[in-house]
């Protein structure tokens, strides 16, 4: 019994340390140049300082005023997170992922509330400049969730930065938040920032001239595999 709770140990151990030393950082910053990892970003002041920060990254080939309409309407009963809904629902967030820009959704303003399910924590918008910045904070104020475009001629590179602060949590929930939250925060986010790139792209009017590059940030490591729907 001493044995197996050792070996146990021993291999949870390793798991733990051969994350934070070799996957942790391609984790929370897939996709993101070292440029935009280090710069300051809007939304940064709303939570000084983190206990975590996660910057992930995609090139869109689209403008930002045809990226801007999918990211403002997302949201819980709204136009859902573009990721896997099948899992969120599973939370109880009530995710419907569109494949259309939905009018009705287009007017979000500073101040307003977007609940994340029933019982999931409230997203209050702080910054909504459309075309450039869309950041949430939420009502404990713990968390930070900004998304931020960058225009590269008619491309653009969405940037999704988290700032998450937990100093209270306890060792056993900062372990599985390590193992567990971060790694799939990954797969959650990069669905999510895939899904904008594609609904973007699909809905570009054709002869623009707008092509989808793949630059070496998006692919500096190779993705994790796409789960079903």
């Amino acid at each position: 019994m001493i044995r197996s709770l050792v070996k146990a140990g021993v291999a949870a151990g390793a798991i733990t340390a051969t994350y934070a030393l070799f996957l942790r950082k391609w984790s929370l910053t897939w996709g993101a140049t070292p440029e935009e990892i280090g710069r300051e970003l809007p939304g940064d002041e709303l939570l000084p300082p983190p206990c975590l920060i996660s910057t992930r990254a995609v090139t869109i080939g689209a403008t930002t005023d045809a990226v801007w309409p999918w990211l403002v309407q997302m949201g819980s009963g709204r136009a859902g997170a573009y990721t896997y809904d099948w899992i969120e629902n599973l939370l109880g967030l009530n995710m419907h992922s569109a494949d259309k820009i939905l009018p009705e959704y287009q007017d979000l303003k500073v101040g307003d509330k977007l609940p994340l399910g029933d019982k999931g924590p409230v997203m209050c918008a702080e910054i909504v400049e459309p075309g450039r910045a869309l950041v949430f904070r939420s009502g404990d104020g713990t968390w930070v969730w900004a998304f931020i475009l960058l225009a590269q001629g008619k491309t653009t590179r969405l940037i999704s930065r988290n700032r998450i602060s937990t100093p209270d949590a306890a060792p056993s929930a900062k372990l599985l938040n390590l193992l567990i939250v971060e790694p799939g925060s990954l797969i959650m986010e990069r669905k999510m920032l895939l899904g904008i790139r594609d609904r973007a792209e699909r809905t570009t009017p054709e002869g623009t001239g707008v092509q989808s590059p793949a630059p070496a940030a998006d692919a500096i490591r190779p993705l994790a595999p796409e789960l079903p729907h």
